[in-house]
């Protein structure tokens, strides 16, 4: 098939690395796998960082001006076969995909879109209304986690619902490993405030709890709260931690590979590519029972998942894997399988091609 594939929150062409943009990515990758010829729609970018009304009111302006703009050129050149629209959710609603989908009577499909009862206010009870009548036009909404399915089936219950478990391309995590530091930690996340925040505020109060054990750190990432991040840690020993900034995402994986513990809270997390990726590169996790973070994390088999706001459990973790080396030696052994067999590029490709062909 000619997929028209669209990602209102994030082009897969935007400058700043982000979960959102890599799965996009890797989506694309997907579904040519499946032999499909993928062309990205628009990079018109949809994002309401706050409910105002002037910003929505000039987005849709420019939603118009974007949906005549593929209609000039489908049109002129053919229309596509499909609509595959990605992270639909309050602040970032598909304002061109299910119009044309209907006027070209195309099959629209949605992945990793959301629904929020609590955001039922105001303006975002608008967009959210968006987000909905998308999900009951789509003949798929396929979903990464059960959350998601749950949410958006509270708000559309007769809708068209698949599952596939979120997947990362393993094709930078192929070759074994050089066995890395048992004792060194690694995180990798962006500097913002809200959730990050909160979970590098959790991370640092837990490494201060267990300063009588030999680890060390590496951070990757940046961002707006880089100081206030780095607040956090300044009663820490300032040579137990190394701040690598934000960095390309192809170095993330020697990163990862010198490491020998995954650490980070994950509050608010869908699911986080990053888990995906430490899991890979032979690293267990240790991270909370929260969000969408059991989609992607084993409790017991591949990382140790603690009760949300524990602190003192997500330490307890830390220091377990620390100190229990043969215990970490064949959770790392297992995250890495769990990654390269189960959470593949080619995994998702095939049960991908599954769902689509479903679609009458």
């Amino acid at each position: 098939m000619r997929i028209a594939f669209y990602a209102p929150l994030k082009s897969p062409n935007h400058p700043v690395a982000s979960g959102d943009r890599q799965m996009a990515r890797a989506l694309i990758k997907a579904l040519e796998h499946g032999g499909h010829d993928v062309e990205l729609a628009s990079e018109f970018r949809v994002y309401l960082r706050e409910p105002e009304s002037k910003s929505f009111d000039a987005l849709e302006i420019e939603a118009r001006e974007e949906a005549a703009r593929l209609t000039r050129l489908w049109d002129r050149d053919g229309k596509p076969d499909l609509w595959f629209s990605y992270h639909l959710y309050y602040k970032a609603p598909d304002l061109i995909g299910p119009e044309l989908a209907s006027t070209f009577a195309l099959p629209y499909v949605t992945a990793e879109a959301s629904h929020s009862s609590r955001r039922n206010a105001g303006l975002w009870a608008d967009a959210q209304a968006l987000v909905a009548g998308a999900v009951e036009q789509a003949a798929l909404n396929i979903c990464f986690t059960q959350r998601d399915r749950h949410g958006l089936a509270d708000a559309v219950p007769d809708a068209a619902f698949g599952m596939l478990s979120p997947f990362i391309d393993t094709s930078a995590f192929r070759e074994t490993p050089a066995r890395g530091c048992p004792t060194r930690l690694v995180t990798v996340a962006m500097m913002r405030p809200g959730d990050k925040v909160e979970s590098y505020r959790m991370l640092a109060q837990a490494l201060g709890s267990i300063g009588h054990l030999p680890w060390t750190m590496s951070v990757v990432g940046d961002g707006p709260a880089c100081d206030e991040v780095r607040a956090q840690f300044a009663g820490l020993p300032a040579n137990r931690i190394e701040w690598l900034g934000a960095i390309e995402p192809a170095a993330v994986p020697d990163v990862l590979y010198s490491g020998g513990i995954y650490v980070w809270p994950g509050f608010g997390e869908a699911y986080g590519v990053a888990y995906l990726e430490a899991q890979a590169a032979g690293l267990p996790v240790v991270a909370q029972d929260i969000a969408g973070v059991p989609e992607v994390v084993r409790d017991g088999q591949t990382g140790f998942l603690t009760p949300p706001g524990d602190v003192a459990a997500f330490t307890a973790a830390i220091e377990r894997l620390l100190t229990r080396n043969d215990e970490r030696t064949l959770m790392a052994a297992e995250a890495r399988r769990f990654i390269l067999e189960e959470r593949s590029l080619r995994a998702a490709a095939a049960h991908l091609a599954e769902l689509l062909a479903k679609i009458p």
